[in-house]
């Protein structure tokens, strides 16, 4: 008959076990520095794990892939790092080895499938939050990529993509969804793709700028970027006839320099940037044109719904903002909720 552990036996294999894990982990990580050249800033432009493409300062003709050491927390596109690089005479394909990440001056990140922050993007100066006529723009996305530039400091800018394919049917509904960002202040370019519209003015807007793109897949984000960069050649996906909505073509982040200056993040597509790890109470917060009223309600933990003294709600009646933002912080308020 087997014999029985004990709970302080237990936790002590539990223990010995994920030392073992840790020293195999540790062990592969190991990065053999001989050969390589001294300590210098980079520039890293894409990553794969436990891999990343930098770029040295001046030099934008030449990558160089480079391991983690395994005290590296995780790195994202756009950090700054301290590498060693190989030496002249090493073997073709040699790696370079990141020693160190520099500071940042911000981290855009989002929630995974788990709810856990993933970052995405450091050292961010402008949002572009590109929508389209098809697939349908609705505000409640849009503003959940509003509330998380404002969030991480980010300045936002909203690009009205495939102008080509508004039409009678369209016009007055996109116009309308337009004309309210811009009253709010934030700005807002209409261009095309297709026919180069309107690219001259976000490439102005771009120069001396780091960018990230987000939006909706189906939204031609892929066919911006080959319209900003001639040569890139970036992978474009198709609509779904079925669904108008379009598949995901690219799978890791990567910075690009723009000819017009500036450099420009592609992020693996987001079809819904959720907000779930933000507290409810702080969602209004992030909403500029609504947070103005909340500070004269009369109680401190007001919801905003049907409480006396919701200053919120007096200025809806007063038309001091637009009615349809306040149902699109009500609908990512419920979907906050719900995890």
């Amino acid at each position: 008959m087997a014999r029985r552990l004990t709970d302080q036996q237990r936790r002590r294999i539990a223990h010995h076990q994920a030392q073992q894990r840790n020293a195999v982990d540790n062990t592969a990580r190991v990065v053999d520095d001989s050969g390589l050249g001294s300590e210098q800033e980079a520039l890293v432009i894409a990553h794969y794990g436990r891999k990343l493409d930098v770029e040295m300062p001046g030099d934008t003709t030449r990558t160089v892939r480079c391991s983690l050491r395994a005290n590296i927390t995780q790195l994202v596109t756009g950090d700054h790092v301290i590498v060693r690089l190989p030496v002249e005479g090493s073997e073709p394909g040699a790696a370079g080895v990141v020693v160190a990440g520099c500071e940042r001056r911000s981290l855009l990140s989002r929630p995974d499938s788990c709810g856990l922050l993933r970052p995405i993007a450091a050292n961010v100066d402008a949002m572009l939050i590109t929508i389209a006529p098809l697939p349908e723009p609705f505000p409640f996305l849009i503003d959940r990529y509003l509330v998380a530039a404002d969030l991480y400091g980010i300045q936002p800018v909203i690009l009205c993509n495939k102008t080509d394919l508004i039409n009678d049917a369209n016009s007055a509904a996109i116009e309308k969804l337009l004309h309210v960002y811009r009253t709010i202040g934030y700005p807002v370019f209409s261009l095309s793709s297709y026919d180069r519209s309107g690219l001259v003015a976000v490439a102005d807007f771009l120069r001396d700028k780091i960018s990230v793109i987000v939006g909706q897949s189906g939204v031609g984000k892929s066919s911006l970027i080959n319209a900003l960069l001639p040569g890139v050649d970036i992978t474009v996906g198709a609509l779904s006839t079925a669904s108008d909505k379009g598949k995901h073509t690219t799978t890791t982040a990567r910075l690009y320099h723009l000819p017009a200056g500036g450099d420009l993040i592609d992020s693996p597509g987001i079809r819904e940037f959720t907000l779930q790890h933000l507290p409810a109470q702080e969602l209004i917060s992030h909403f500029v044109d609504l947070r103005e009223y909340t500070d004269g309600c009369k109680f401190r933990d007001c919801s905003h719904e049907h409480e006396p003294g919701c200053a919120l709600l007096a200025a809806e009646q007063e038309g001091k903002f637009f009615p349809e933002r306040l149902a699109s912080y009500r609908h990512i308020l419920s979907n906050i909720n719900e995890h």
